[in-house]
This record gives structure tokens, sequence and C-alpha cells, in this order.
């Protein structure tokens, strides 16, 4: 499951995609509301948790854009704010639940669960070629055989799927993958794929990842295999 977090507060923000990831979700992290609405836009993602108060622009305005727009994502609205009328106006605008700061990690997991529980099965499992991706439990598999990826391999596999024969740049994917604020070296993105190439190769898949010089690497289904 993919989760877009817009919280600007970086401690609390690390703190909560912590909780996430150490639950097999995958999280984008962002620290203001401009930055929220260009990951939805860009992104595909099961949940947003929305910061009410936000710099530039703030949470609701964010919900309130998405809706518009005809975004259904899931959205939980986290605040600071305990009034009834504040939690009134985010349900308004079509928020799917809201939790006031501060909040109990328990509670955070299952209003998520909650949220997503209506999701179907095609949501939950990406397709290429001969290979599914299960968003769920991380799981690659083919009609041969199967993995289950670590946390960063299964971030790269998704970036690669939801955008075949597209090139993304090493730095489009250092950036979406381990975010502005990692301490990885560039040639991270070079080791990773490298292990999901070889774990493609494994169970016979039929989509390769592939380079393009001086631009970038793309992913793409190769009829011959």
């Amino acid at each position: 499951m993919r989760i877009l977090l817009a919280e600007d507060e970086k401690a609390l923000s690390k703190a909560i995609v912590k909780i996430f990831e150490k639950n097999n979700y995958s999280v984008d992290a962002v620290y203001d509301g401009e930055e929220a609405i260009s990951y939805i836009e860009s992104g595909n993602y099961d949940v947003a948790v929305l910061d009410v108060m936000m710099p530039k622009t703030d949470g609701l305005t964010v919900l309130k854009k998405m809706r518009a727009e005809g975004n259904h994502t899931p959205v939980l609205m986290l605040t600071a704010k305990s009034e009834i009328e504040d939690r009134v106006l985010g349900l308004d605008l079509g928020a799917n639940d809201y939790l006031p700061k501060p909040f109990d990690s328990r509670e955070l997991l299952a209003r998520i669960r909650a949220i997503t529980r209506g999701k179907t099965e095609t949501d939950k499992k990406l397709k290429l070629g001969n290979v599914s991706l299960d968003r769920t439990t991380f799981e690659l598999s083919s009609p041969t055989g199967g993995y289950r990826l670590t946390n960063k391999e299964f971030q790269l596999l998704e970036y690669f799927m939801y955008n075949p024969e597209r090139v993304l740049s090493t730095e489009q994917i250092m950036e979406k993958i381990w975010g502005f604020d990692s301490e990885a070296e560039i040639n991270v993105v070079w080791v990773y794929i490298s292990y999901l190439r070889k774990k493609l190769s494994a169970i016979g898949a039929n989509v390769q990842i592939k380079a393009s010089r001086n631009a970038g690497y793309y992913m793409e289904v190769c009829n011959d295999k």
C-alpha cells in the first residue's frame, strides 16, 4: 500500500514514516501543501495523510482541490486542532477521517486500515507482462515463482511498473524513492536496479529494466521471452 504523508513538522513526519514502513507501507513524505498537490497529481496513492496546518497551501485546500478534480483517494486529516467545527469542515470537504494530535500509533494504523478497507483486488496488484506486484504483501510473482521484496525494492519496482517504457533519470529515482534528505549515495539506484534485475530473471519475467544511455532507466515487456 502506498501512502502520501504531508506533514510540515519534520521530526513528526520522520516518526510517522517509520511507523508506516515498519508495517510494510510504502511512503512518500512531503512538507508543504504545494508539494502535496504535485505528488498527488503525479502519483497513484492508496491513501493521503494531510496535516491541516502546512506552509504554502494548507491541508484543507489540498483536500478541496483533490475532490474538485475528481480524485477520490481516501484522505486522513491530521491536526492539532480538536474543535468540533474543524473536524466537521474537513469531513464536509471530503475527508474520510480525522485524527487530532497527539495520537497513538495504533490508532493511526487502525484508521488507515479502516479508510482503505474497501480497496479491490485490482487496486492491490500491479501487473505488467507476466509479472504481478502485490502492493499489500510486497510479493513479486510470475507463473514460475516469486519473491517478497524489501521496502526499497518494492518502491522502485512499483515506480517502474507505474511508468512502463518511460525513461526515469537516476536523479528522479533518487528523489522519488530515497527523498531529498537522504544521505545515500546516488549509486544506490544502480545497486537496487541490479537486485531487481536478478529477481525478475530468476522468476522468468518477460519484463526487463533497461538502461537508456545518458538518460536513465525504463521498464518494458520483452515479447521474445
